[in-house]
Order: C-alpha cells, then structure tokens, then sequence
C-alpha cells in the first residue's frame, strides 16, 4: 500500500493536466482517497459524464456528471499564507508529528 501525502478534507492546487493549464490553476477539496491506486477525488476537478441505469423501478436514468480520479502526485496542497501550491515537512511537535509548509513554515 503506498503513502499519500494527502488526506481526505485538504484543499489541494491541481499542478498538472487539463486542470491545471490556463491563467489559474483549479483548486478544490479532496472527496476521497485511494492509497492502493495511489488516485485522490478532487471536488470539482476531472468532471467527467458517466452513464447510469436505474437501479429500482420508476427511478430514471441518465448520464450523470461527476468528479473522476486523478493521480495524487499532479496535486499539491495549498497554503493559504504562501497563496500556491507547496511541498510539505512533518517535523514532530509536542510528540506530535505535524504537516507545516516547506516554504513558510505555516502549520496545514
């Protein structure tokens, strides 16, 4: 099982892909994470049209848009102090490991 350096909550900043190219990066919230696939869900982020059959009778189906997954090494987590994307430290507090930014130093 492989380590992301993200959780599920953070606001992470897209950095590669069709998300990322233009004046802004996209940010948005992290949904789900999925270690094993080393893939995070971004809200927001790799909409993609998905096609459902209904499930009960009298339910309609339809296409559907919804967040896919995107590989977790083309985001980064956003520091709102630095306002960018950021690459994290984990040094140990209190006997608490903790996530601070390499940059600034701000705690996330």
């Amino acid at each position: 099982m492989a380590k992301i350096h993200v959780k599920t909550g953070d606001v992470v900043i897209v950095n590669s892909g069709k998300d990322a190219s233009g004046k802004e990066p996209k940010m948005g919230k992290v949904i789900q994470v999925s270690p094993s696939e080393g893939k995070v869900i971004v809200e927001g982020i790799h909409v993609i049209s998905k096609h459902v059959k209904p499930q009960k009778q009298g339910e309609a189906g339809g296409i559907i848009n919804t967040e896919g997954a995107i590989y977790a090494s083309k985001v980064n987590l956003y520091c709102p102090k630095c306002k960018k994307g950021v690459r994290v430290k984990h040094p140990v507090v209190n006997d608490e490991k903790v996530r601070v930014c390499a940059k600034c130093g701000e705690q996330l």
